[in-house]
């Protein structure tokens, strides 16, 4: 019991780094692991990862607000309407074939990644100081992005982050910080809806979590001492390495 505990916070160590490096709290990778190494259905790989995300996105969000504040402007619609959709998509998911739901995670990462690639690599704008888009888009983006947290359990920052720097004009930093405060709330809500349905495996999260929030603060370190294309580049290949996960267990 105690080799088992302990492997389990090592990984999430190693999750709670990758997190705060991109801004998704490390439940992302998370999934994709507790699939494929451990055997879990997608449901339960999904509300397991939600115990670490949930302490490691408020840690994450705390330390990027230290470093670049966050416009409560900007951050209210989408905390608000990502809220209330996050605990659609996840009432959805508990009830879908987990099978389904795997490959419906597989197919939107690939999106999200093919959309980052297209935005890395074009001749995008200069990021803008503020917003090109007022708040009330904001909360179109947090309903959205709510939405598909719920479904896959990884709090929307994954939807939110590329739509920030690509339609928005954010700096990739910035983006991260408002996606942070954007799944806050998401990923607290999505995990007590799995838990409810018990699709939850306390014993392993816990002790995933509480490695998290010893490492989550050297990833958001690194973050900020990366340049921009290539904190970019990371994460479009770090997408694609969590899809081939995922794949290799469906």
């Amino acid at each position: 019991m105690f080799i088992d505990l302990t492997m389990y916070a090592v990984l999430g160590l190693a999750l709670g780094a990758l997190g705060g490096l991109f801004g998704i709290g490390g439940g992302l990778i998370a999934i994709p692991v507790l699939g494929l190494w451990f055997g879990l259905d997608q449901q339960i790989a999904q509300g397991t990862a939600l115990v670490m995300s949930v302490p490691n996105v408020f840690l994450a969000l705390y330390r990027y607000h230290q470093r670049n504040k966050i416009d409560l402007r900007q951050a209210l619609p989408l905390v608000t309407m990502s809220f209330c959709f996050a605990w659609l998509g996840a009432m959805l998911a508990v009830g879908v074939d987990a099978r389904l739901i795997r490959w419906g995670f597989i197919v939107f990462l690939l999106c999200i990644t093919l959309y980052n690639l297209i935005k890395l690599y074009s001749s995008a704008a200069q990021p803008v100081a503020g917003s090109r888009y007022g708040w009330p888009w904001y909360g179109v983006l947090g309903a959205v992005a709510g939405t598909t947290g719920g479904l896959f359990g990884v709090g929307g920052a994954v939807v939110a982050a590329p739509v920030l720097t690509s339609l928005f004009g954010t700096t990739q930093v910035m983006a991260q910080g408002l996606s942070l405060a954007l799944a806050a709330p998401s990923t607290a809500v999505t995990l007590l809806t799995y838990a409810v349905h018990g699709e939850v495996h306390w014993l392993m999260g816990v002790p995933m979590a509480i490695g998290g929030l010893l490492s989550i603060s050297w990833g958001v370190k690194v973050a900020h001492a990366l340049p921009e294309r290539l904190l970019r580049g990371l994460y479009c290949a770090f997408l694609l390495l969590c899809a081939a996960l995922l794949a290799i267990k469906a």
